[in-house]
């Protein structure tokens, strides 16, 4: 089948969907982009280059959007604070949804949004696309393998170099939490997937140095606790001099009972105490780099198939919203641990929450 898609924001990220994610599947046929949304009527442009839309089909107004072209998909890549709106009125057209992250810019919007996908009897997906790149599903798979032994616990790090202000897109440097709510929304999900278990409580402490051209926190440290009993430890930072380890570079570290596994900057490397030079552990460890696996699609592509491939009456979509929720809901409990300046419980927050609602 082929399914129409309606695009609502087609300037920042939405440009690389107009050019580079949602182009391959109309060329294969899977969908047909009938109208594009954006309230910047020079977006619209990235709309007519990368998806072929005349000019007639690309529209300020959401409402008249739907309205006029009746589409089966929505297709929302406007910052979180504006997903809420745009999912009620897709809903209200009868019609699915695939988001960018977050779900939205609070926990319950998230749980909201949710809640109103499941009672509209319609599928949402969300595109948590960093744990599907090519470098973190061969560090999963390697940490899967027999010969590593358990997992005790995760190190991860993400920085990047965007203290001057709109380096990273106007709206992350105005909002109350970027890092957190822009970038570890991604970092965490890995972290977690990595881990194999539910993350049960988190300790956070967040804050933007003076250096750091932004209005909310773009800095942070985070502890996690796992059900399994795995632990980890996140770094993120985008006010930094320089950025080692930024999108797509990230560094994990996963210390197992019999070996180190080590991904950096799109590498996958595996350390043993056989490895160390002279067969001193004191000398340094020698790398034994892992091939990265191969496949035919990785990141959004990958998650946009599932989605396709979910509406077509496949399995759920790894990341559909009712699953996403509890990931998400781990990132906002780490920006409510530094706001109390304490651990706090994933669950209980989440009930917490929802019980608000």
């Amino acid at each position: 089948m082929v399914y129409r898609v309606i695009q609502v924001g087609t300037g920042g990220m939405g440009s690389y969907w107009c050019s580079g994610l949602l182009a391959p599947f109309v060329a294969n046929g899977r969908i047909e982009v009938v109208a594009a949304v954006d309230i910047n009527p020079e977006a619209h442009r990235n709309a007519q280059v990368g998806l072929g839309l005349g000019r007639d089909r690309c529209y300020t107004d959401l409402g008249k959007a739907l309205d006029e072209h009746p589409a089966d998909v929505c297709a929302v890549v406007v910052p979180p604070a504006f997903h809420e709106e745009v999912v009620d009125a897709a809903l209200n057209h009868g019609m699915h949804i695939l988001s960018e992250k977050p779900i939205a810019d609070t926990l319950a919007g998230s749980i909201r949004i949710a809640h109103k996908v499941e009672q509209a009897g319609r599928k949402m997906s969300v595109t948590m696309s960093h744990r599907f790149d090519q470098d973190k599903t061969t560090l999963r798979e390697e940490l899967r393998a027999e010969r590593n032994g358990s997992l005790d616990y995760l190190v991860g790090r993400f920085t990047s170099a965007n203290r001057k202000r709109n380096s990273w897109g106007v709206f992350r440097h105005e909002m109350p939490d970027p890092l957190m709510i822009e970038g570890a929304i991604h970092h965490l999900d890995i972290l977690i997937d990595l881990a194999g278990g539910r993350c049960t409580s988190v300790f956070a402490k967040t804050w933007n140095p003076a250096w750091g051209e932004y209005d909310g926190d773009s800095e942070g440290l985070v502890l996690m606790e796992f059900d399994n009993g795995v632990h980890a430890f996140y770094e993120g930072a985008t006010s930094t001099a320089v950025g080692l380890n930024g999108w797509g570079q990230e560094y994990v570290r996963a210390e197992c009972a019999n070996a180190t596994l080590v991904m950096s900057r799109r590498e996958v490397s595996r350390y043993t105490p056989e490895g160390a030079i002279g067969g001193s552990l004191t000398a340094g460890p020698r790398p034994d780099p892992i091939p990265l696996l191969q496949g035919p699609r990785w990141g959004h592509h990958a998650l946009i198939e599932d989605f396709l491939d979910w509406l077509d009456g496949g399995p759920p979509a790894p990341t559909a919203v009712a699953e996403n929720l509890r990931s998400t809901a781990v990132m906002f409990a780490a920006i409510e641990s530094s706001r109390r300046c304490k651990p706090v419980d994933v669950a209980d927050f989440l009930a917490e929450t929802e019980a608000q609602l």
